[in-house]
């Protein structure tokens, strides 16, 4: 039985281990974040009106592909996803947060969070990863199921040719603020696109299966997130929370939380291809940034990369460790 590594467990490495783990293959992923999420993550904050939560980054999701259909369908029986008419009709939100599928899908494989790779190198037939704490593990194929950038880095010095690929698929930053009230914002529609320097602005606290406090997040278009990106969060906060009373054209009530979380990589243009896969090497990317900056395509791409390895191995005959 090989054994996959898998760098990243957001929605692209998850459906790629799903896929792998179907066909009796050993999988292990490594992720740096504390728990389910990547870009479906969602934020807890404590307030004096209690617990309060925040969808920061991939605010919905749709659905165009027949296998992520039914993968949806069978989310949605389970309870953990739901329509949100507010952001247009097909509209899907994770219930009751937007990270919810990640962690059901996390659930059955082994991920060792808080875990950062940072070199990869060849190890014979097969790869070692090296985490920053200086643990490093063997496995025969190694995944990159990263954002473009983070790919490209630690393919640098062992591929140069897929970090150039990688490298050459640029992917747009995003401020997002997120605020909590005290009382309710007198406005009825709860979803904004793309007005002045915001790109996305919604009451995050009308999705589905959401309780507590008034909640909202605000997320800055591409253009002033690239000349603001290494702005100072605080500052950030202050000037989304104004340009949303502006476009709200309404004093909003007082905060009772206000945060900003700055997404370096938050969404990709699109390479061309669904997934990477070089069967002489053992290794493989998969993510968003090759498809379309969807969560779909994340999934989609995590899925047709499974398949490739798997049919690979039925016919290569290449020895395992």
């Amino acid at each position: 039985m090989m054994r996959i590594g898998i760098v990243g467990a957001g929605m692209a490495g998850l459906a790629c281990a799903e896929g792998l783990a179907r066909h009796g293959h050993h999988v292990i992923l490594f992720d740096k974040g504390r728990g389910p999420g990547g870009r479906m993550s969602t934020r807890r904050l404590s307030t004096q009106a209690g617990e309060v939560q925040f969808d920061h980054g991939a605010q919905y999701f749709t659905v165009r592909d027949d296998a992520f259909r039914r993968r949806v369908d069978a989310w949605t029986a389970d309870g953990i996803v739901a329509p949100w008419p507010s952001a247009g009709n097909g509209a899907y939100v994770g219930v009751p947060a937007m990270n919810a599928p990640i962690r059901q899908m996390a659930g059955g494989q082994k991920v060792l969070w808080s875990t950062r790779v940072e070199r990869i190198e060849s190890d014979g037939p097969g790869w070692r990863l090296i985490a920053d704490d200086g643990e490093s593990d063997d496995v025969d194929i190694v995944v990159l199921a990263l954002p473009a950038e983070q790919a490209s880095a630690l393919l640098a010095t062992v591929e140069p040719d897929l970090a150039a690929c990688a490298a050459a698929v640029p992917t747009d930053p995003c401020w997002t603020t997120m605020l909590a009230f005290s009382e309710s914002v007198p406005v009825a529609q709860n979803c904004w696109r793309g007005q002045d320097i915001i790109g996305w602005a919604a009451r995050n606290s009308s999705k589905p299966g959401r309780t507590g406090p008034e909640s909202w997040v605000v997320q800055s278009n591409p253009d002033w997130s690239r000349r603001h990106i290494e702005a100072d969060a605080s500052r950030v906060s202050a000037t989304l929370k104004d340009a949303l009373s502006s476009l709200l054209a309404s004093e909003l009530p007082p905060t009772i939380a206000e945060v900003s979380h700055r997404w370096r990589f938050a969404r990709s243009s699109g390479e061309g291809a669904s997934a990477i896969w070089q069967p002489v090497r053992r290794i493989g990317l998969c993510g968003d940034w090759l498809i379309g900056p969807r969560v779909e395509a994340a999934w989609l791409s995590g899925t047709d990369l499974a398949g490739r390895i798997d049919a690979a191995l039925k016919t290569s005959g290449h020895p395992q460790r």
